[in-house]
């Protein structure tokens, strides 16, 4: 199962953010507009975090600074050999109005162990949240109030030292912006159709696959473009052995008959913060909870047997999505339709917008 570090950095004392405003921030009327129709990814908000490391320095120079466009050497390393890490996570306006995000402490050290595997520093946790604090401070009012909407924060760090040695670099940079988004689905969740790549690896043995960096995206996209070609909406991969690893950016659950939630385990895939909290929603109602190798014809066996009676996918960005059909060269498999799957999202979601008791106290409070 997914192992998610609890312990956490202490006696750390505060940084001392540095702010900046933003002279040309968007208008209320402009922010409104935004609001309105967020979309995803293509808005961002007035400000954003700077952190800076290095190795005689450590971290400093905190600021909140305007948004705008980094000033980077064309010999910076992260342009040549890719060390580069990040994460995602939202914010979610309640109806009191007080604004709230989803264990922080979990994505901070998901954070840490991606930046220990690309030699990167590793960021201390209560660093990663107050920055997070801090972006709200001043772009509070950038978080939207519709139905499932919510703003996305990216956390993301990279060498920016100018030197084109390889070693790991002696200058860090952390930023985080913001960008607000609306519902992932527009009328409601649609089971999502699956293209199954056997000609690409999303990762290998011993890679960089349980880390949270670019270069896992990048080799992604030909095979997702194959898969929009073949009219499928997500791509999912195979391991050596030929076991399910995960879609592009989404975890696999299979819902056996017996009512035991499976996942597919292994050091490859990224630990999911999403799905670690759908698993323990499960087992609060009882569920079985296994995480171990499934392999493609244990899926394709189960679904055609009726002893996997629902298959879904889980993340950030869309929550959760029923899987609706598995696509390969030769075959297509229409997957099975239950309700537990909905059911998880709905509850899961219904804590982070505070309309549900947070019983594991997953929620942090952003703006006080």
């Amino acid at each position: 199962m997914t192992l998610i570090d609890t312990d956490t950095d202490t006696g750390l004392p505060p940084l001392d953010f540095s702010v900046s405003r933003n002279l040309n921030a968007a208008s209320a009327a402009a922010r409104e507009e935004v609001l309105a129709n967020p979309g995803f990814g293509t808005r961002f908000t007035d400000h954003m975090i700077d952190i800076c490391w290095s190795v005689t320095g450590g971290w400093h120079r905190p600021r909140v600074q305007p948004y705008g466009p980094l000033a980077l050497d064309p010999a910076a390393a992260v342009l040549h050999y890719g060390q580069e890490i990040f994460e995602g996570i939202k914010a979610y306006r309640h109806a009191d109005g007080s604004i709230h995000t989803f264990r922080p402490d979990q994505n901070g050290r998901r954070l840490q162990r991606s930046a220990r595997r690309l030699a990167l520093p590793e960021l201390p946790v209560p660093y990663f949240i107050q920055s997070l604090r801090e972006l709200i401070a001043v772009d509070g009012d950038w978080v939207p109030s519709g139905t499932d909407q919510s703003l996305y924060l990216r956390p993301f760090m990279f060498a920016k030292e100018a030197f084109l040695g390889v070693r790991p670099a002696h200058k860090v940079g952390y930023y985080v912006i913001a960008s607000p988004a609306g519902a992932y689905f527009k009328g409601g969740v649609q089971p999502v159709s699956i293209w199954l790549s056997e000609d690409y690896a999303r990762a290998g043995k011993g890679g960089t696959g349980a880390a949270k960096t670019g270069g896992n995206y990048a080799a992604s996209l030909l095979p997702q473009s194959e898969a929009y070609e073949n009219e499928c909406d997500q791509v999912v991969f195979l391991d050596a052995d030929g076991n399910v690893e995960e879609l592009g950016g989404m975890n696999v659950v299979f819902v056996r008959k017996d009512g035991t939630l499976v996942t597919p385990q292994s050091p490859s895939i990224l630990e999911g913060i999403t799905r670690d909290s759908i698993l323990q929603l499960a087992r609060d109602r009882g569920h079985r909870v296994e995480g171990r190798a499934v392999s493609l014809a244990e899926w394709r066996d189960g679904v055609a047997s009726g002893d996997i009676v629902e298959v879904f996918a889980c993340g950030t960005a869309a929550v959760v999505t029923p899987i609706g059909t598995l696509k390969g060269r030769d075959f297509l498999d229409e997957q099975p339709s239950g309700s537990l799957a909905l059911s998880l999202r709905e509850e899961l979601t219904d804590i982070q917008y505070g309309r549900r008791e947070d019983v594991h106290g997953w929620l942090t409070r952003l703006d006080a």
